[in-house]
C-alpha cells in the first residue's frame, strides 16, 4: 500500500531521500517533466488541455519531524537535539530507529522508582538520551555518528476507516498529489514535493521562485482538536469532520475570492468540509504566497490527531475529502 510505504519510510527534514524515492518511481511515468533541485525538491509537470494561461502549483513536503544525534556519551548514550516541532512530555520511552542502519533505539530518562523532587517536572530536552544498546562510547562509535538521524519506530496500521502511522505531517499531502497526478486532469499543474517545510519551509521558497505560480494549493496534515477540553476551548477541526480549509494561520490570510470559490467547489460537489481554527500554526503556504511578485494559495489539510509524537490517527474518508477538493478546484481555476 503506497500510503503505508511513504508513511513508514525515513524521512527526517534534510534526509528526505528515501521518500523521495518513493515519491519518484510512482510519479515518473504520468508526468511530462521531472527534476530534482539543488535543495532535493522534486518539481514535476503535468501536461493538460485546460485553457487557462494561469499556472497552478500543488505542493506538499516529504520531511517529517525526528532527531540528530549532536554527542555520544562515555556511557555509549546519544545526546540528541529535536528536528522540527516535538514536546519533549511526548518522548519519555519512546522507540526510535537510528542512523543510517536504522538502529533500535529507545528514549531514556531516570525511572520514576528513583526520582525525587523533579517527578512532577516536564523533563528538559536537554536532559534525555537514546539508548542503543552499546555498552560505551567506543562501541557507540563502531555504529552511529554525530549527525545522524533518527526517527519514530512507528508502522503503519489501518483499521476500518481509521489508520494510525507517524509523519502523516505531510505523507498525506504527499499521497494525495501522487493520486492527483495519476488521474485526468483538466488544467496543467506543477507537482511538488518539498523539503525542510518542518524547519522553517526552506523548500518552499526555492521551488516557488523556480516556477513562478499564480496559484498554489498546499495539501497538508493539521491538528485535531477533538480531544476532552475545556468549554471555552476551540472545538475543530474534528477527526470525520472531512478537509481542514485554512482561512488564515500565523503565517497565510488566504485570499477572499480564492477560498469563496474553494468553499464553493467543495458545496457544488458534496464535499465534506471543515474550517481550521483561524491564525493557528503554519505550513509551506506562508513562504509561497510571498514569493516573487506573490501567489494566491490555499491550504487543504486532512486532520489528524497526536501529529507531531510517535503516532497519529486519521479518517480515511477525510483523506478523500482532501484529494477531491484539490481535484475539482485545480480543474475549476480559470
Amino acid at each position: 500500500m503506497l500510503l503505508e510505504k511513504l508513511c513508514n519510510a525515513f524521512g527526517v527534514s534534510g534526509y528526505e531521500d528515501e521518500v523521495r524515492d518513493i515519491i519518484i518511481s510512482e510519479i515518473k511515468n504520468h508526468v511530462d517533466s521531472l527534476k530534482i533541485d539543488k535543495m532535493g525538491n522534486i518539481i514535476a509537470f503535468k501536461k493538460a488541455p485546460g485553457k487557462t494561461k494561469k499556472k497552478i502549483m500543488l505542493s506538499a513536503h516529504m520531511d517529517e519531524v525526528g532527531f540528530m544525534i549532536k554527542s555520544i556519551e562515555e556511557s555509549g548514550f546519544l545526546k540528541f537535539s529535536p528536528v522540527g516541532g516535538i514536546d519533549p512530555r511526548v518522548l519519555i520511552g519512546k522507540r526510535l530507529l537510528v542512523g543510517k542502519e536504522k538502529l533500535n533505539g529507545v528514549i531514556i530518562f531516570k525511572p520514576v522508582h528513583v526520582q525525587r523532587a523533579d517527578y512532577k517536572n516536564v523533563p528538559e530536552m536537554n536532559s534525555l538520551y537514546i539508548d542503543i544498546g552499546a555498552k560505551d562510547k567506543k562501541d557507540a562509535e563502531k555504529m552511529v555518528c554525530v549527525g545522524d538521524y533518527a526517527v519514530f519506530s512507528t508502522k503503519f496500521e489501518k483499521n476500518g476507516k481509521i489508520i494510525k502511522g507517524k509523519a502523516f505531517d505531510d505523507r498525506l499531502g504527499c499521497y494525495a498529489i501522487i493520486d492527483l497526478l495519476k488521474r485526468k486532469l483538466t488544467n496543467s499543474v506543477y507537482a511538488v514535493f518539498l523539503v525542510q517545510e518542518e524547519v522553517g519551509t526552506r523548500g518552499a521558497k526555492i521551488a516557488t521562485y523556480a516556477i513562478e505560480p499564480d496559484y498554489a494549493i498546499v495539501l497538508e496534515g493539521t491538528s485535531c482538536a477533538d480531544m476532552p477540553s475545556e468549554k471555552d476551548e476551540a472545538d475543530y477541526p474534528y477527526m470525520g469532520g472531512g478537509v481542514v480549509v485554512t482561512i488564515s494561520d500565523r503565517t497565510l490570510i488566504v485570499g477572499k475570492a480564492f477560498l469563496e470559490t474553494a468553499v464553493k467547489t467543495a458545496e457544488q460537489n458534496k464535499i465534506k468540509y471543515q474550517f481550521k481554527q483561524p491564525m493557528v500554526g503554519g505550513t509551506d503556504a506562508g513562504a509561497i504566497h510571498i514569493t516573487g511578485k506573490g501567489v494566491k494559495a490555499i491550504v487543504f489539510a486532512v486532520p489528524a490527531r497526536y501529529i507531531h509524537s510517535t503516532a497519529g490517527f486519521v479518517n480515511i474518508e477525510d483523506l478523500s475529502a482532501m484529494m477531491e477538493l484539490a481535484y475539482h478546484l485545480v480543474n475549476n481555476i480559470q
